[in-house]
């Protein structure tokens, strides 16, 4: 019998929390492991707070294995008005394909919608294969470039009406 999908028990927390921190810090070392250097596209922990955005963290049995957010953006694609750009999609390594960044994924739509969003738009690099068969799976669709990388050969841009 298959093993059922790990329930991810999702926590609206400011990007500041101790345990969105650990998580922010993870990811930058991912960064620095698969790029050779830390993520250095601006945030501002405000971006995550009403009624700009959201920030998530994920857990396990009690433990942080995840993080999701989105931020308003300014970014017009796939003909939609009112966009958010997706940050901060990470899960730890010991807790990877079991389906967790897709339930953060969906999590992310749901209240981004609920907000009033009428599209996400992303930004990922092609160092992070794994993630970009995520969101192409989920049904996101290349856009054109924006924010800190445009025009790097490294960044991809996808998109997705919600």
């Amino acid at each position: 019998m298959p093993e059922r999908p790990a329930r991810l028990v999702v926590e609206r927390l400011p990007i500041t929390h101790p345990d969105a921190q650990l998580l922010v810090e993870a990811v930058q070392e991912e960064y620095v492991a698969r790029y050779g250097g830390r993520d250095e596209s601006p945030v501002d922990p405000r971006d995550f707070e009403d009624p700009l955005g959201r920030f998530f963290v994920g857990y396990l049995d009690g433990v942080p294995v995840a993080t999701g957010a989105w931020r308003r953006s300014s970014v017009k694609a796939l003909g939609a008005e009112v966009t958010a750009e997706v940050k901060r999609m990470y899960v730890v390594p010991a807790a990877q394909r079991r389906g967790l960044a897709r339930q953060m994924l969906a999590h992310l739509e749901s209240t981004a919608a609920a907000a009033g969003i009428e599209a996400l738009v992303l930004e990922t690099g092609i160092a992070q294969p794994e993630a970009i068969a995520l969101y192409e799976s989920a049904g996101y669709v290349p856009v054109p470039g924006f924010g800190y990388y445009c025009g790097s050969e490294l960044s991809r841009c996808f998109g997705r009406r919600i």
